[in-house]
């Protein structure tokens, strides 16, 4: 499964387990992040695609770090002229990693899941009530 998602002006293709380097977010280290602009969105093969934005479609993301890149040179000259510019630049980011994708049918499944878990837990309990009561008698 995996996604494209439109965060800082860019579109970006995600999975789960991805590590993502976004231009700087204005997240803590450690804190979740969700992304709501999902442009697409493919399960095996099953393929939704957003007008412009995939409805009920969240991704959750986990911040890593922050840094900064490698540092780039610009260098502008003029032949002839003794023009000669020098000036470098490092491109802050955030590192994020990706930990799910949640759709609408992931949502239900989940939901689910949970109320199944809850009745083999209260069945499990009640059994374990039944024994106590035949063992007291």
């Amino acid at each position: 499964m995996y996604a494209i998602i439109e965060s800082c002006g860019k579109q970006y293709k995600v999975a789960e387990g991805d590590i993502v380097f976004f231009e700087k977010l204005d997240e803590e280290e450690g804190k979740k992040i969700t992304f709501d602009k999902v442009i697409l969105v493919s399960e095996e093969e099953k393929i939704q695609i957003g007008n412009p934005y995939v409805k009920g479609v969240k991704v959750e993301g986990k911040v890593i770090s922050h840094g900064k890149a490698k540092k780039i040179i610009i260098f502008k000259m003029k032949p002839k002229k003794n023009y000669r510019r020098k000036q470098g630049h490092r491109q802050p980011y955030t590192k994020v990693e990706i930990t799910s994708i949640k759709t609408a049918t992931s949502k239900k499944a989940e939901t689910t899941a949970e109320k199944n878990t809850e009745k083999k837990e209260s069945a499990v309990k009640t059994a374990a009530k039944e024994k106590t009561k035949k063992a007291q008698a």
